[in-house]
């Protein structure tokens, strides 16, 4: 790899799949299989992805390939054969659109009620842009960073690079923003998150980061990145001048006392492979940044015990902090990706079982689900029946946090709510409570803040 080859990023999208080089070495099905399922849910890659990652002597199977690009089985058969038929036909883009986001809709694009329950309220106004699922922790969405260097074929946030503004979270007011994190003192950590907020310049992320570094925001103690710039585009953190104004704003928030947490998304080991991803981390830590890492569980991509006890292994080796082994959501195009809970606690299992203590510092498999974040722990035999035993790790009530409770197992399970609770009990401990908390927010919200202003 010449990094010169790399000096400017520039995206590969859906129009520009006929003139990659790497197409001609696919068959006509798989070509139009591509332009199929791109009409209808994103895609975006780089040269660094294509050259570096994908093994192309290893097509279809390659992981990488199955991480970044469209794949035939992400569409059902019906919806697979309705947009193909346009596409053979060189159907303009904006006529696909309506076809298109039918689909989409389908797809539950929103999921663990993201709309719902998630979109906090200043004195009344709804901030779409923030989501506030936990006390201690607001995600932010700004609108510059709704896109990233590559997109996940899995991705459970496909809904925000679709081209639609319904399905969008996404902000541009920084004043409401720091307004709620003012009034809001129980908030002690802040996640920037997207798509990927590392897509914009270092001086929009700067509009939102440095107020929270001042005297009105010392309860703010932690400032995350949520990013898969390091696997994706790690010249981001080693080119030019906006990488050493990246540095350095990670700089600042560590001198003022805040713990700077890259949340890095790492998928497989490959993702590791290259010096450059080497030298971008190396920089982050000598900045001060804590880099914790993250993935789901991915049929095609990752199901498999040594490919997890490789990548913990190789990111502890490096200074990484593993955290997170995600069961893949419930939206967009689930069936292809997802593994049933039963393997993937299996999967976990063994791969915890092959790494040394110092690397045994991730949790899963866990969901976040609309009750919370729910890590799947073990399964259990009582009196002759199985049952699956289960934590609340985060919950909307914080009371909920650390409290166990037991479903009955079932082998082809893939999400929570395809799971009974145990003992025939009527419903699990948390649904009754789930059904009256909105209204209940509301009217806290009023009591504290007062009422929302009438329109004159």
């Amino acid at each position: 790899m010449h990094t010169s080859e790399y000096t400017k990023y520039r995206p590969i999208l859906r129009r520009d799949l006929d003139s990659l080089p790497q197409m001609r070495r696919l068959d006509a099905d798989t070509q139009l299989a591509m332009k199929t399922v791109s009409a209808v849910l994103p895609f975006r890659t780089n040269a660094y992805v294509v050259n570096e990652l994908i093994d192309w002597d290893d097509i279809p199977d390659d992981p990488m390939f199955q991480l970044t690009f469209p794949q035939r089985g992400m569409l059902e058969d019906a919806d697979f054969e309705r947009i193909a038929g346009l596409v053979r036909k060189d159907t303009p883009s904006r006529e696909l659109f309506a076809p298109a986001h039918a689909i989409r809709k389908r797809m539950n694009p929103h999921p663990a009620g993201q709309m719902q329950h998630n979109v906090p309220r200043y004195r009344g106004i709804p901030l779409p842009g923030m989501q506030h699922k936990y006390r201690d922790t607001v995600l932010f969405f700004p609108s510059q960073g709704q896109t990233c260097h590559a997109y996940c074929t899995y991705c459970f946030r496909w809904a925000q690079f679709v081209g639609d503004n319904e399905m969008k979270f996404s902000a541009r007011e920084t004043e409401l923003f720091h307004a709620y994190l003012k009034e809001h003192e129980e908030v002690s950590d802040v996640l920037f998150t997207g798509g990927d907020p590392l897509v914009m310049k270092t001086r929009h992320l700067r509009e939102y980061v440095e107020p929270l570094l001042g005297p009105d925001f010392e309860h703010i103690r932690h400032i995350r990145i949520g990013t898969k710039a390091l696997s994706y585009w790690p010249f981001r953190f080693t080119l030019g001048e906006d990488a050493e104004d990246l540095l350095r704003l990670i700089e600042e928030v560590r001198d003022a006392g805040r713990l700077p947490a890259i949340m890095a998304h790492f998928s497989h080991p490959v993702e590791l492979s290259t010096p450059v991803v080497e030298e971008a981390i190396r920089r982050l830590q000598d900045a001060g940044a804590v880099i914790r890492t993250q993935a789901p569980l991915i049929r095609h991509v990752n199901d498999s015990s040594t490919i997890w006890a490789d990548m913990w292994t190789d990111q502890t080796a490096l200074g990484l902090v593993p955290y997170y082994m995600f069961v893949e959501r419930d939206t967009g195009p689930k069936d292809y990706f997802e593994v049933p809970l039963a393997r993937a606690l299996r999967i976990f299992k063994r791969a915890y079982r092959k790494v040394s203590g110092l690397t045994r510092t991730m949790r899963g498999p866990s969901m976040s689900a609309t009750p919370g974040k729910v890590q799947l722990l073990d399964t259990l035999e009582i009196r002759g029946e199985k049952y699956f035993q289960l934590m609340m790790l985060r919950g909307r009530n914080p009371e909920w946090a650390g409290k166990s409770f037991l479903a009955r197992y079932d082998e082809e399970a893939t999400w929570l709510d395809h799971l009974d609770p145990a003992f025939n009990k009527p419903s699990f401990f948390w649904e009754r409570e789930m059904k009256v908390m909105p209204r209940r927010q509301a009217i806290q919200t009023e009591l504290r803040m007062g009422p929302a202003p009438r329109a004159s």
